[in-house]
């Protein structure tokens, strides 16, 4: 039957389509994810120092990225309901395995496999897109988006396991069984249109090409700070609450995820705001929020003395706990409201491209989310000061703040 002629997918089609797809991105972001917690006590055993900790807990996000555009071109010639359930049953085997490794080159090795998990996002999105029509699209994508609450996931579900079992080799034996259930699951409810298939889809040769446009650049920045960023901290949370306020594991994991469950789950708020306010302005708010958060973050614990008429005085400068949780929440709901807000940028300047730019910002924002945890560990060891994450972050999203103002002048004085 020529696609012309085809019926359009019922509601109920599209509504299962987007529960089962929103669902298995939420475990694959878990599971992408879960180094946030279990890293912490394989560094423990296997003695690393923060830098090697920072390159396993993003190992796996190295993957996801490298992942997203071949995995989007595939989404479009052969559909996303075998690349999705494909995929899902890839990661099965090598996070079981994760159970039995001994050496750090095991772990690092079968982190770059389970890291496939993270390109779940490029087959899921256009995959639930191509289910609804324009007007309910952006509703669609924030709501499979808010799969980015897996990371918060992680830090109830992992912790939890890991006391009960008294050990950590069961969280990946938990989590792969659950991935096995889940794609047989998925492919049950989900359906296939052959009218959402797409024949020429951009090649990566294509896709590169977009980075000729100083948009593009631009877009990839800011994302890497977003996403990029959100991704880093939801992995460096636990231990830095374990390090910085000698919390255990399960109350560590559970404040760390006061900063990942917003910047999941308001991912689709972001996309109303973004519709209402436009990219440009929302983008600049959320820079700007980011901007003086991270810079109360950043002041490191002190004690310092200063000689008075009345003799010396100690004055100690600190954030507590809960402080420093209630920031790191409003960074959280940021990030959200920034992951989409750049996406919004996309659709506006490059609406007859959107999947192969998208494909590029998505690559950048993985990236990031690779560098900046290994950065992250490289500043703790040689300053010893553990806000110094924080102090990595402020200057990323400094870069953007002064990329923006050069680039919307025009635009900032019009609105002025």
């Amino acid at each position: 039957m020529p696609a012309a002629a085809a019926s359009p997918p019922s509601s109920r089609q599209a509504n299962s389509v987007l529960v089962a797809s929103t669902v298995a991105f939420t475990l694959c972001f878990a599971v992408w994810m879960m180094f946030a917690v279990l890293g912490i006590p394989i560094k423990k055993q296997l003695g690393l120092n923060d830098t090697q900790f920072g390159l396993l807990a993003a190992m796996p996000v190295l993957t996801g990225a490298l992942v997203r555009v071949p995995l989007g071109i595939w989404t479009d010639r052969y559909g996303g309901r075998p690349v999705f359930a494909l995929l899902m049953l890839a990661c099965v085997v090598p996070i079981w395995l994760m159970s039995y490794a001994t050496q750090y080159w095991h772990f690092l090795v079968l982190a770059l496999f389970v890291g496939l998990a993270g390109g779940s996002f490029s087959v899921g999105t256009p995959y639930v897109a191509r289910w609804f029509s324009r007007e309910r699209q952006g509703l669609a994508m924030g709501i499979f988006g808010a799969g980015n609450s897996g990371s918060a996931l992680t830090k109830f579900v992992a912790p939890a396991l890991i006391a009960g079992a008294g050990t950590w080799t069961i969280v990946p034996k938990v989590y792969a069984v659950v991935m096995a259930v889940t794609a047989v699951l998925f492919w049950l409810c989900t359906s296939s249109r052959p009218e959402h298939l797409v024949t020429q889809s951009a090649s990566l040769r294509e896709q590169m090409r977009l980075l000729r446009d100083p948009r593009v650049w631009r877009y990839c920045q800011y994302y890497s700070v977003v996403f990029g960023g959100y991704v880093a901290l939801a992995l460096w949370m636990t231990q830095y609450y374990i390090g910085e306020y000698g919390f255990d594991i399960k109350l560590a994991a559970l404040l760390a995820a006061c900063f990942s469950l917003p910047g999941g789950v308001l991912r689709a708020v972001g996309g109303w705001v973004s519709d209402k306010y436009g990219a440009y302005k929302t983008t600049w708010w959320v820079m700007w929020v980011c901007w003086v958060c991270l810079f109360i973050l950043s002041y490191p614990q002190t004690h310092f003395t200063v000689l008075t008429e009345n003799g010396p005085r100690s004055f100690d400068i600190g954030l507590n706990p809960w402080m420093f949780t209630a920031l790191l929440f409003v960074v959280g709901i940021a990030t959200a409201i920034g992951k989409a807000s750049v996406f919004k940028f996309i659709a506006n300047d490059f609406s007859d491209n959107i999947g192969a730019v998208s494909g590029v910002v998505g690559l950048a924002g993985g990236l990031g989310g690779f560098l900046l945890p290994i950065l992250f560990g490289i500043a703790l060891d040689l300053t010893g000061i553990r806000s110094s994450c924080f102090m990595l972050m402020y200057g990323t999203v400094c870069i953007s703040l002064i990329w923006m103002h050069f680039s919307f002048r025009d635009k900032a004085s019009q609105s002025a």
